[in-house]
């Protein structure tokens, strides 16, 4: 594999890394070697280097001294801690819409995807279901305007795309669920409702992340 932007190779070396993490595809505690990398790629192992920490960075990997990098554990704890931080960042986002939206042009990103989501269920389609997830993350940013809550859940994301995996890949029929809890949410963003928002996402961080657990618990 070949890459031609080599002002955003360390990117596309992580995006291609964080992919194969995020679908199992490299397992926990497996190694990744900077060499295999290179020679795969036909990249500089400056470049995999760069993008080994973009990938710690996105807690996707762990560097260990005279270890190297080796795939993150997935343990019950980082999933209860991971699910607790984004949620409440969720919450802010949702919040930033409710406040900040003035027309049905502002909604129309949501309803573009609320749409996708939905093609994605009756599809059976796990990876667009989960990129259309992000979508509205990324849709609703403007709103907040916040550099930092952006940043944040940016680096976030690849984890808890992780965990997406984990569950939609056991239990397909929960993509059901998911995208009604996003069309009660759509409705509490329009209706500007604080406290709805935070009950809807609350309940579905907690449903999801026993999910996940339970997924876990069946490997």
């Amino acid at each position: 594999m070949t890459f031609k932007a080599p002002d955003s190779l360390s990117e596309q070396i992580a995006h291609y890394l964080a992919e194969r993490i995020i679908r199992g595809e490299l397992k926990e505690r497996e190694r990744i070697q900077e060499l295999k990398v290179t020679q795969a790629m036909n990249v500089s192992r400056g470049s995999v280097r760069e993008a080994l920490l973009i990938l710690e960075r996105r807690h996707l990997i762990n560097i260990l001294p005279r270890r190297g990098a080796q795939v993150s554990e997935l343990t019950p704890q980082h999933v209860r801690s991971l699910y607790t931080l984004v949620m409440e960042l969720y919450i802010l986002l949702g919040y930033a819409v409710a406040e900040h939206w003035r027309s049905e042009e502002d909604l129309a990103p949501f309803r573009a995807l609320q749409q996708r989501l939905a093609e994605a269920r009756q599809r059976e389609d796990i990876h667009a279901f989960v990129e259309a997830s992000f979508g509205i993350m990324q849709a609703a940013y403007p709103f907040a305007d916040n550099p930092y809550l952006q940043q944040t859940l940016d680096n976030l994301q690849p984890a808890i795309a992780r965990t997406y995996y984990i569950a939609l890949e056991r239990r397909r029929s929960q993509m059901g669920q998911f995208g009604a809890v996003f069309d009660d949410l759509l409705m509490a963003v329009i209706d500007r409702e604080p406290s709805r928002i935070r009950e809807v996402l609350t309940g579905y961080g907690k449903q999801n992340c026993e999910l996940v657990l339970a997924a876990l618990a069946e490997r």
